[in-house]
């Protein structure tokens, strides 16, 4: 673990990987040092900022001992999904499986929210199950809003229109982010997700 400053006000954290910041932002959600403002994991890091001194901050951030496991227990949130996208037959064929078996691990598997990122209200997930999906040579410069998509060990949903690189496999109606809704986003970090298949029945 490295500390380093990050403006006048905050402190980097950088760990080895993911499931190390899944860990040590579990833990110092759990019981953030006094003077903590916000708290931002990342793939990497986690960005702690404070009202405080940066030297006292940092050593209480030495001291926080990551709760064991890499996953945290938020609370779960349900994602109903039409299995129809564009990528959905590729990404079966690079994991070696049928269509049906991809969305039925999809389903199965719970995310949880590892960082935010990329556009407002757009979620990193990570699985329990191993996933490791190559982004598409060409990204496509319109991606649907509310598009679910696999790239590299994540899952997200594109919370609006955008330019995007990850593979496409569904589509859901749901809202991720509204700015007249309270919170705006409903991917936030350590929230679990579960992927529902809307089509079935």
């Amino acid at each position: 673990m490295r500390i380093l400053p990050s403006g006048d006000h905050a402190l980097l954290v950088e760990l080895d990987d993911l499931d190390q910041v899944l860990g040590y932002y579990a833990a110092l959600s759990a019981a953030p040092p006094a003077g903590v403002i916000d708290i931002v994991p990342a793939a990497r890091t986690v960005m702690v900022s404070t009202s405080g001194g940066l030297n006292v901050l940092a050593h209480a951030l030495r001291a926080v001992e990551p709760v064991a496991g890499d996953r945290v227990a938020g609370d779960l949130l349900e994602i109903p999904v039409v299995y129809d996208g564009e990528d959905l037959s590729d990404v079966a064929s690079f994991l070696g499986c049928a269509v049906p078996e991809l969305i039925e691990r999809h389903c199965a598997d719970e995310w949880t929210v590892a960082f935010c990122g990329f556009a407002p209200g757009f979620g990193y997930l990570t699985g329990a199950g191993t996933w490791d999906i190559q982004r598409r040579t060409s990204p496509r410069t319109k991606v649907p809003a509310g598009a679910v998509a696999l790239a590299g060990e994540f899952s997200g949903v594109y919370p609006r229109e955008s330019p995007g690189g990850w593979q496409l496999i569904g589509h859901t109606d749901v809202r991720i982010f509204d700015q007249g809704r309270e919170p705006a986003a409903l991917f936030h970090p350590g929230r679990r997700v579960r992927f529902v298949d809307a089509g079935r029945g």
